[in-house]
């Protein structure tokens, strides 16, 4: 039988599985199921409808399954999935999904989200899928597994992350990062293949090569950007990671793809240095 602390409020229709425990001073919501051997350990509230699987771990203060924060919601009966096998860390908030999206918010199995993320309605977050403190989700992001975001990022609504695509700390990111690519910066841009990443999958290294070769031809530094619907592209695509890169770039969100981060020309950076205020000591 689930283990509730007497200072829960259980809502009469919420359905709990065998194993699950639920800690001092939460609140489970009508029309919420909690998988077995799931943990909420204390301060939780789960509204519904929301589903969550087995074996989820959420400590204090997260609040899943919250209206949608839109406009235009009216309070339909939207929901929340939550997969297996979760770690929901300190004051994460999920919201159910909108009449306009779907209507459901989903998030996958074996995912880390750590103090302070905010999945906001109608995303699709994968499995294995790492979200550092204070990432922001906005509605309707799609977020591919493996992917991983540092501290303190923002995404903006209807943007696509790719697998095992890396987000450094405060990017701000407004456009589809494709898969397997590190992005960066304010407005962010692409750096470089998430090698770390990819080889922490245990990914071979002939397809960690083809990877990069592929992210050169249609990202340069310098040159002409081959088109992902090219001829020529096709025959890029004999390694199957590589054709999943591909067919990234030829079916981008409504936000567009990112762009590579270029270096300033020696031009370029004498103009900045030229036009930097004279000080004196």
């Amino acid at each position: 039988m689930p283990d509730i602390h007497p200072t829960a409020v259980i809502h009469p229709s919420a359905r709990l599985h065998p194993g699950v425990s639920i800690g001092p001073l939460c609140v489970v919501g009508p029309h919420v199921e909690i998988g077995p051997d799931s943990k909420l350990i204390a301060h939780v509230v789960i509204q519904g409808p929301t589903r969550m699987g087995a074996r989820n771990t959420i400590h204090p203060f997260a609040a899943l399954g919250g209206d949608p924060q839109h406009r235009d919601f009216a309070g339909e009966f939207t929901f929340l999935e939550i997969g297996d096998d979760n770690t929901i860390r300190e004051h994460v908030t999920m919201h159910r999904g909108t009449k306009v999206g779907g209507g459901t918010t989903r998030v996958g199995s074996r995912c880390l989200f750590m103090a302070g993320v905010h999945i906001a309605h109608d995303a699709q977050v994968g499995d294995h899928v790492t979200l550092t403190n204070a990432t922001l989700l906005g509605g309707h992001v799609r977020i591919d597994p493996w992917a991983v975001s540092a501290g303190h990022v923002a995404v903006a609504p209807f943007t696509r992350i790719g697998q095992s695509a890396f987000l450094a700390g405060n990017a701000m990111v407004e456009k589809d990062v494709p898969p397997f690519v590190i992005a960066a910066g304010d407005r962010a841009t692409l750096r470089a293949i998430n090698r770390v990443g990819l080889r922490r999958r245990e990914l071979p290294e002939a397809s960690i090569r083809a990877i990069d070769h592929a992210f050169r031809k249609f990202f340069p530094r310098e040159g002409k950007r081959m088109d992902p619907n090219d001829p020529q592209a096709l025959s890029m695509g004999h390694d199957p990671l590589v054709q999943l890169f591909i067919e990234f770039l030829r079916t981008p969100s409504r936000q567009g793809i990112a762009t590579r981060h270029r270096n300033k020309t020696r031009s370029q950076q004498a103009r900045i240095d030229t036009q930097k205020p004279i000080t004196h000591d």
